[in-house]
Parts: structure tokens; C-alpha cells; sequence
């Protein structure tokens, strides 16, 4: 009898110390981060015990073949392989995975300008967020970021522990989010309670943190061009994005110089109500000659004198109106929407996405030796679109006599080779560029915002700066605010109804049931 209580005990033991030592193993592995000797150690010497325990178990007893053992273990055997499952589906999903976003906009997808920034980083980039608490909207955002490329990194930092790594920042407030990138820091935006991480501000900071080097673009003035002010015809947003896109923007009176600026890389012409000079006009063909480039937005109803150089690149410009009939509610057969883009790199990854331009006038081209010209912005087919010459009769019918059938080329990309002798000597570029719209009320304060107007404007200016490391833009979404703003009488009826109307309903339903059933 004491041998046998004495293997009971020693049973006993040594299940309890082999289950302790696993379980001190796991708790060691888990707590550490870290499955090095120790944790090991002690759950292969639980392993060892454990089976010891059961080869002794079944040795000296029936238990092995009892029911409830069978039972037992395969109860324990199950739970095993749902959670070996379990785990397995979590090790899978960590490393591959699959999301979709079924908002409106997409608005929990980076913008395609975003991911090709970041994954296109050569070099470790970090974002610091100083806060009390992680905001679980910035960290997704920053983790979608993330996933692009491994060079992104992003932390979240408390200045109250981590004084020390503020102190290093200048941080002055909560909330304030600092861009890094070897020896430069750039404060990305202060975040707040109603003012949550932006995808604009953060691609834009990511891109003047990498891309240091700063393009200059002028725009004329003198004759009637579109003011660079916050007027309603004005293009100050369309400044501004340039700016936030490390472009340096200045105006320019051709009248006052002799010649386009050398340190300009674009020349920008919008809307001149007024024709150019004769010397401004050889100014702007010098500055092309020279390896220069142009953007031209021009509404009809306007001469700018520059028929004679647009010649020389196989453009004449159309006087005529484009119409649109197709149907549009919103806008009106003046206002063409244009869906289809080509594949030119301005326009390439714009889809069937939507912009719209104003009065605007068609583009012919014509083929040039040496020139390449690529259509961007083209208007649906007749009978939809047509370019209108009667401008003077309100009922619009198409004239085949004097109208021209759609589709119509509202915009076109042009470059042309440099011959070998012509660039200058401080310049290295062998070509110019050209791009050629025929409105430019889609650049606007009231427009530039809209659909993919403002993206037309900067790939346009991108494009022509000839600088492949500027990338093109489909700006990221911005969320929308969706909150239902209620009067003090509706909120009033709402809770009325809610507690006291619906309640009623409920019993009086009650009591029909009862009186029907009594």
C-alpha cells in the first residue's frame, strides 16, 4: 500500500512540475519578447517531465486505456488543433493580407502620388507624433504608409516621458508631428481633436524632405492674364499647391525684361485678354529655343499674337465653342467633362475620373518634323460634343457647314528635340515641352479644387519641368464632413418620438394582442 501511494505522489509531482515548467517558459517567452535559451530550457525540460509522467502513468496503471482518458485526450487534442488553426490564420494574416476600402472615396487608400513617394524612398524616412495618446485614424494612416516601404517608419511619442526626445524636436505643443529624414526635420502639422493627420500635408512634407530641390515657375502678367491673387478668377490655390509641392512661383512682365528669366523652368501663360508684343513673343521663342518649356491655357475669344510660334509646333487654335450635351445636370452643354485621357504620363493614371473646363476651345495639331504631340484631354464623341460657331443663338444645333463634329482635343502635350548646337551653354537640356489647354477656368479658385482639375494643372507643370524625380499628382482624399447638423425642434422631435411615441406604439400593440386573445 505505501508503494503504491508513494508512485501516486511522485505522479502528482511530477505532472505539477513539468505543467509549471512550460507554462514559466511560455510567461518567460512572452513577457521578454525574446525565445532564446531560458524560455526553451524550461518548456522542452516541461515536455520531458510531462511524458515521463505519462509513460509512468500508463506503466503502472489501466489509465491509458480507460474511457475517460480517451475521452480526455481527445478533448485535449482538438483544443490543440483549433488553436494550432487559430494561430496558424493569425501567422498568415499578419503577412499576407487583404483589405477593402468601401467608402465613397476610397478615402482609407493612399492617393497613387502617395505610395509612389514611398515607395520610392532610397533612404529611411520617420514620422514623430507628440502626443499624450496614439489617435487609432493617424496610426492607420501612417501604417498604410507603412506597408509601401520599410524605410517609412513612424513612432509615437509622449512629451511628458520622452522630454528629452521633444527637447531634441523644439516641440512647443501636443499633438505636433515632425517629419525626419537623416539630419533634416520638418514639422508636418499639429494634430488636434478635430484636426486629425493629413494625407496631403504628409505626402507634401514627405516629398520637400526628399525631393529638396526646387523648381521655378513663372506666370505672365501684363495682358490680362489670370491674377495670381484669392479673387474668384484667380489662381492662388493653384499657387499654393505649387508651393506645397516645393515649387517657387513668381510673376512675370516680359515688357520689363528683355528675355524669359534663365532660372526658370516652366512659363506659365493663362488667359491673356490682350495679344503680346512683338518682343515679348521672341522672348517666350528665344526661351524655348533654349531648352525652355511652356504651359499656354487659353480660353477662346482671345488673340494672344502667338499664332506664328504655335505654327512652328503644328498647333492652330479653334475659336469655335466646345459644347457638351451629353446630359450633364451640374454643369451645362458650355461646359464639356472630359473622361477620356490618353496615356500620356500627365494624364495616365487619371481613369475615367472627371474634370471639367469651362468654355473652353478646341486644339488641332498638325504632324511637324520633330515634334511630338499627344492629346490629353479629349471630349466624347458627336452627337454628343461638337465645337460651336455660332456663339450668338442659344439653341444649339449642330451646323455641318460651320460646326465640327466631336470628338474634340481640349488639351495637348507636345515636345520637340533640341537641335545639337542650340542649348546653351549653362544648359543641359535636350528638348522642350509644350502643353497646350484650351481654357483655363479649370485652374481657378472656383474650379482648381474640383474633380481632377487641379491634378490636370500640376501634371502639367510636373511634366514640363522635365525633372523625372517630380512626381505626378492625384491629390489624397480628404474626408468629408458627414455630421448631420439638427434645429433644436427637429433634435426635439427625434427624442420625442424615440421615448415616448414608439413606447406607446409597443403597448398599445400590446393590448390589441391581449383584448384579441382574452
Amino acid at each position: 500500500m505505501k508503494i503504491i501511494a508513494k508512485n501516486k505522489t511522485w505522479n502528482y509531482l511530477l505532472f505539477w512540475i513539468g505543467q509549471s515548467l512550460v507554462v514559466a517558459g511560455l510567461i518567460t517567452g512572452l513577457i521578454t519578447d525574446q525565445w532564446g535559451a531560458i524560455p526553451l530550457a524550461l518548456i522542452i525540460s516541461g515536455i520531458l517531465i510531462i511524458g515521463l509522467w505519462l509513460v509512468g502513468k500508463s506503466r503502472y496503471s489501466s489509465w491509458w486505456g480507460r474511457r475517460s482518458t480517451q475521452a480526455s485526450t481527445n478533448a485535449l487534442v482538438a483544443t490543440v488543433a483549433v488553436l494550432a488553426i487559430l494561430g496558424l490564420i493569425n501567422f498568415l494574416a499578419t503577412r499576407y493580407y487583404f483589405r477593402a476600402d468601401l467608402t465613397e472615396t476610397q478615402l482609407f487608400t493612399l492617393a497613387p502620388e502617395s505610395k509612389q513617394l514611398v515607395q520610392n524612398l532610397q533612404q529611411p524616412v520617420k514620422v514623430w507624433v507628440f502626443d499624450v495618446a496614439q489617435n487609432p485614424q493617424d496610426r492607420e494612416l501612417l501604417d498604410n504608409y507603412r506597408q509601401q516601404n520599410p524605410q517609412f517608419q513612424f513612432e509615437f511619442v509622449d512629451p511628458q516621458t520622452r522630454f528629452a526626445v521633444a527637447e531634441k524636436f523644439g516641440v512647443k505643443d501636443y499633438g505636433e508631428v515632425y517629419l525626419q529624414s537623416g539630419n533634416r526635420r520638418q514639422l508636418v502639422q499639429t494634430v488636434n481633436v478635430s484636426d486629425r493627420l493629413s494625407e496631403v500635408k504628409l505626402t507634401n512634407s514627405l516629398q520637400q524632405i526628399v525631393n529638396p530641390t526646387s523648381a521655378k515657375v513663372y506666370f505672365l502678367q501684363g495682358h490680362g492674364e489670370r491674377p495670381l491673387d484669392g479673387s474668384e478668377n484667380g489662381m492662388s490655390q493653384a499657387v499654393e499647391a505649387l508651393g506645397n509641392k516645393n515649387y517657387t512661383t513668381a510673376p512675370l512682365n516680359l515688357a520689363e525684361k528683355s528675355s524669359v528669366p534663365s532660372d526658370a523652368n516652366v512659363l506659365v501663360i493663362a488667359d491673356p485678354k490682350r495679344g503680346l508684343l512683338d518682343s515679348e513673343v521672341t522672348a517666350v521663342q528665344n526661351y524655348l529655343n533654349r531648352g525652355g518649356n511652356l504651359l499656354l491655357m487659353l480660353d477662346p475669344g482671345t488673340d494672344p499674337k502667338l499664332d506664328n510660334l504655335l505654327s512652328q509646333w503644328g498647333v492652330k487654335l479653334d475659336n469655335r465653342l466646345a459644347v457638351d450635351v451629353s446630359g450633364s445636370v451640374a454643369f451645362g452643354p458650355a461646359v464639356p467633362i472630359v473622361t477620356d485621357y490618353g496615356q500620356h504620363p500627365i494624364t495616365k493614371d487619371f481613369g475615367n475620373g472627371i474634370s471639367f473646363y469651362r468654355l473652353a476651345r478646341p486644339i488641332y495639331t498638325t504632324p511637324v518634323p520633330g515634334v511630338e504631340a499627344t492629346p490629353i484631354l479629349l471630349t466624347k464623341a458627336y452627337p454628343n460634343t461638337w465645337a460651336e460657331s455660332d456663339l450668338q443663338n442659344e439653341n444649339l444645333q449642330f451646323d455641318k457647314e460651320s460646326d465640327r463634329q466631336g470628338p474634340l482635343t481640349l488639351g495637348v502635350a507636345l515636345k520637340r528635340k533640341l537641335p545639337v548646337e542650340s542649348p546653351s551653354p549653362s544648359s543641359t537640356a535636350t528638348e522642350s515641352r509644350m502643353v497646350i489647354i484650351g481654357d483655363s477656368d479649370f485652374a481657378t479658385n472656383g474650379s482648381f479644387l474640383q474633380q481632377l482639375n487641379g491634378d490636370v494643372f500640376l501634371n502639367s507643370v510636373s511634366w514640363a519641368t522635365q525633372q523625372n524625380q517630380q512626381t505626378l499628382s492625384i491629390r489624397p482624399k480628404e474626408s468629408k464632413n458627414r455630421r448631420i447638423n439638427l434645429t433644436n425642434l427637429q433634435a426635439g422631435v427625434i427624442g420625442f418620438s424615440s421615448l415616448l411615441v414608439l413606447p406607446l406604439i409597443g403597448f398599445a400593440a400590446a393590448f390589441v394582442l391581449w383584448w384579441l386573445r382574452r
